[in-house]
């Protein structure tokens, strides 16, 4: 077999080790590196390929509402256009009438508007009112909103949702945020904490801004009109490794085996060679910190599959 580029790094790694060895005894301080551990996560879905493949609106009023209007206006042939935010994920896919389509969403240009935008101030724990409204008492479309702002404010910035804001504010552009009672204007000057306690205190700004929004329009495109058809369309675009029991060696299928049995399977390096064939077979022979997300079609089921690299301990 040939080796893998993690095969030869472990390889390089291994001879490396051994030059240096009979130079000197272990580090003093603590610093040797740790052989990395490869750990296999696979968790069964049940559901077959095209259902878990088809998208269905979530049943809430801040992102299923817009999506179920946008799907109404844009199946078969229509469009749908928002601004600043996109009520469809891009990609999906969807059925209507026996047909299936792929939804897409383009950038078709800005307008300025109106807009409602909320910021946060920071209360020193000493000035809270007794009369501060807790965020978790409020509905989704202001609770959300505010602990994006408390992330933000938390992790100067740093946190993985400062991609939502504009800024340092929030915008409201969601039809339910729109009708929140931050967008009425209820919370503004108001005082909200995290907790029951009083930790985590702000003063809530809210205030009327034109901004220049991007169009977004949303439209979906006929990918198969068939079930059939479908099916193949999802082995094609969605199926990350489509294995059979007699295509594996037995040693290959026995970690496979072991994996789906108990949900996880890890090897420290040097990895057998069984399972680095096997992790070859699932497209993750050049991971060398993590991969998740993956499907794997494996003796007429349907799995997720994930890998993560880590240190021993």
């Amino acid at each position: 077999m040939a080796p893998t580029r993690r095969r030869a790094l472990q390889f390089v790694g291994s001879t490396t080790l051994t030059a240096v060895a009979g130079c000197s005894a272990a580090d003093p301080f603590g610093d040797d590196d740790a052989a990395p551990e490869y750990t296999l996560t696979v968790d069964s879905v049940d559901a077959s390929p095209v259902e878990h493949a088809l998208y269905e609106p979530d049943d809430d009023a801040l992102f299923g509402d817009p999506a179920r209007a946008a799907l109404d206006a844009i199946l078969p042939d229509g469009r749908y256009t928002t601004y600043g935010y996109e009520p469809l994920p891009n990609d999906a896919y969807v059925t209507h009438e026996g047909t299936y389509y792929q939804l897409a969403t383009v950038v078709t240009g800005r307008r300025a508007m109106d807009r409602t935008l909320v910021r946060l101030d920071p209360v020193p724990d000493e000035q809270v009112p007794e009369d501060a409204v807790l965020i978790d008492s409020l509905n989704r479309p202001s609770a959300r909103a505010l602990k994006i702002l408390h992330s933000y404010t938390r992790t100067d910035g740093e946190t993985s949702t400062a991609d939502l804001l504009r800024g340092d504010a929030y915008v409201l552009r969601r039809p339910a945020e729109r009708e929140s009672r931050l967008a009425t204007g209820e919370l503004d000057g108001r005082v909200v904490t995290m907790t029951e306690g009083g930790a985590w205190a702000y003063r809530v700004r809210v205030a009327r801004e034109r901004i220049v929004e991007t169009a977004q329009t949303a439209l979906a495109i006929e990918v198969a009109d068939s079930r059939e058809g479908f099916r193949e369309v999802v082995f094609g675009s969605r199926i990350d490794a489509e294995l059979a029991p007699e295509s594996l060696s037995a040693a290959v299928r026995d970690r496979l085996d072991r994996a789906i049995a108990r949900e996880t399977y890890a090897e420290t390096a040097p990895l057998s060679e069984p399972f680095d064939i096997l992790l070859d077979r699932l497209g993750l022979g050049a991971v060398d910190t993590a991969s998740t997300g993956n499907r794997m079609w494996y003796d007429g089921r349907l799995y997720r599959y994930a890998l993560y690299v880590s240190a021993s301990s």
